[in-house]
């Protein structure tokens, strides 16, 4: 699904590389639109969503491997500019009659690249070139046709063209931040070859996604999952564009929420934006149906059931509304399967919705990342605390309880985390932040306070840098910040004897526990 047919339009085909969707992700920097599609998408439908570019992603096997991946040779001759990247330069390079092969040469990690010849990807950069490999084949002979235009220390051939066809690969990443000049060359490909303007901007989202939805609902009811994050506020506020007093936003409390967001939400969008809004309180509601319940599969599909049907109570009593506006982002979509990305977790919006509903759903930020929906907020008019808040899943505080969800974990838990978020914000770094939080693992540990044996569940501070969630680095925080978030925790929630520090990156963890 294309956000707009009209739109002029980069594909990047996905042949399973680690960095596929980052690809997507750097080109809309660039202000180009750009989506993920499966590598063996026909070669009709292709031609059908009119791409001004293509661009192959890596990918993780060998193409000379039995059964790997690879392309309709009809893909090359659509007239449209091509991009390969890492096996996606390889594969170019098999089907044109060059050689790749496995060596005794791999690359990985930064590796210098040096520009051998004029070529428009290159356009005004440096010779030399900071960049970022990860590949054990390499192209040992190119294609008749193609010109050397970059080489490495290690390897003969860093990147290939034929000008004719429009051909360009790359054995480096661009895409990653490593690669000093990547986006400039991604913006060569988009910009001189491919002769796109940059015309993908915040308001041209606004504007398309409003026109969507009008054209969606019609003169529908619609009603609105409110959570108070910045997806379901820009989902609401578009929505609220679109159709005016025909929206309704439901909000659910299911009790799992951080400490004081409740009130945060109805103030917000009750008083500041004045949206009909309906505060639905259900905790015990959702505790019920959590009780003894760890599985975080069966959590995540018990909580997106509730809301459905939570949402379906309340519109019953609103003249028969039947869309549902919701906040998922392109980044929940990938994260809970689709052919080429396998299932990480299923998010309780996607994957954890019940087979069968009483709404249509209406998803005006699908095809967006969290990044690009908090620009699209700021031109909206969100404040700045909602806007920048840090992502909160939508099953809330019951996936960062590992194991059985009680009110009293519940309570611990929350206490913890409003002292956490207090102090990285009194110490600047809620913004560097992608998120912080606080998990409970419903374990207990032996302690000692106040001279007494304590027996007590431990608190675990989780911290990550990241930039679109599909990739995230732990946190560096220092340690006098680390110090008083324990020491504050320990000494103020009862029921807690120990602070441990999630040092792990994503992959190969993910950013939350469950």
């Amino acid at each position: 699904m294309t956000f707009d047919e009209t739109l002029r339009k980069v594909l990047v085909l996905d042949f399973g590389g680690q960095y596929a969707q980052l690809i997507a992700r750097r080109i809309r920097e660039c202000r180009v639109y750009s989506e993920l599609v499966p590598y063996d998408t026909p070669v009709e439908v292709l031609r059908a969503l009119d791409p001004a570019g293509i661009v192959l992603s890596g990918g993780p096997r060998s193409v000379n491997e039995a059964g790997a991946p690879t392309l309709d040779p009809a893909v090359l001759e659509l007239g449209v500019p091509v991009l390969g990247i890492c096996y996606g330069l390889q594969l170019l390079t098999k089907l044109s009659g060059g050689v790749v092969a496995r060596t005794d040469r791999a690359e990985y990690g930064g590796m210098d690249i040096e520009v051998v010849a004029d070529s428009p990807l290159f356009h005004d950069l440096p010779r030399e070139q900071p960049s970022w490999m990860s590949h054990g084949d390499a192209v040992l002979e190119t294609p008749p046709g193609f010109t050397l235009t970059a080489r490495s220390r290690s390897l003969p051939v860093a990147a290939v063209e034929d000008t004719a066809r429009r051909l360009y690969g790359v054995q480096f990443h661009p895409e990653v931040r490593h690669t000093q000049y990547g986006q400039d060359i991604l913006k060569n490909f988009l910009y001189r070859i491919c002769d796109i303007a940059a015309v993908w901007t915040p308001v041209s989202i606004i504007e398309e996604s409003v026109s969507r939805i009008q054209a969606q609902v019609g003169d529908g009811r619609v009603v609105c999952g409110l959570s108070g994050g910045v997806d379901s506020a820009v989902a609401a506020l578009l929505a609220y564009k679109a159709v005016g007093d025909r929206l309704t936003c439901i909000f659910v409390d299911h009790g799992l929420m951080r400490k004081g967001e409740g009130e945060e939400v109805e103030n917000a969008f009750g008083r500041h934006f004045h949206v009909p809004l309906i505060h639905v309180r259900a905790q015990e509601r959702f505790l019920t149906k959590l009780a003894g319940v760890e599985d975080p599969e069966t959590k995540r599909k018990i909580i997106g059931e509730e809301f459905i049907r939570t949402f379906e109570e309340e519109a019953r009593g609103l003249d028969g509304a039947r869309f549902l506006v919701q906040g998922t982002l392109y980044s929940d979509v990938i994260e809970s399967g689709t052919r080429d990305a396998a299932k990480i977790k299923s998010h309780h919006n996607v994957g954890g919705l019940p087979e069968h509903m009483d709404f249509d759903l209406v998803e005006p930020l699908r095809m967006l990342f969290k990044d690009e929906v908090r620009v699209v907020g700021e031109e909206l008019g969100l404040p700045d605390a909602m806007v920048w808040r840090q992502p909160f899943p939508g099953p809330g505080l019951a996936i960062r309880i590992i194991g059985d969800v009680t009110e009293e974990r519940l309570h611990i838990l929350r206490e913890a985390d409003a002292i956490l978020l207090e102090e990285v914000r009194r110490a600047g770094l809620y913004r560097e932040l992608w998120q912080s939080f606080a998990v409970l693992p419903a374990i207990r540990s032996v302690g000692v306070m106040g001279d007494e044996r304590t027996y007590a569940y431990p608190i675990v501070i989780r911290a990550v840098t990241s930039e679109d969630a599909m990739t995230a680095d732990w946190a560096r925080l220092p340690y006098d910040l680390l110090e008083r978030i324990s020491s504050r925790v320990i000494n103020e929630v009862p029921g807690v004897n120990r602070v441990a520090l999630d040092v792990s990156s994503k992959p190969p963890s993910t950013i939350e526990w469950e």
